[in-house]
């Protein structure tokens, strides 16, 4: 199967049909976003914690508000 065409975004990830960038998957857990952004991301954390749990306990609503308030 050929690989579909993605128009990149700011940060190199996809846009949506309606050139909005897409958001990161809330079951998306804290290990992967860790071997993305480092291992000191969301220290204190469990690495099989889900993002949706983490933007909860930090009181935002995006992995961009999470990473601003950090």
């Amino acid at each position: 199967m050929a690989k579909r065409y993605c128009p990149p975004g700011l940060d190199g990830r996809c846009r949506d049909d309606d050139g909005r960038i897409r958001t990161k998957n809330g079951n998306t857990r804290i290990g992967t976003l860790r071997d993305i952004y480092g291992d000191d991301f969301a220290s204190g954390v469990r690495s099989d914690m889900k993002l949706d749990t983490l933007l909860d306990i930090a009181g935002v609503d995006s992995l961009s508000q999470f990473r601003k308030k950090s």
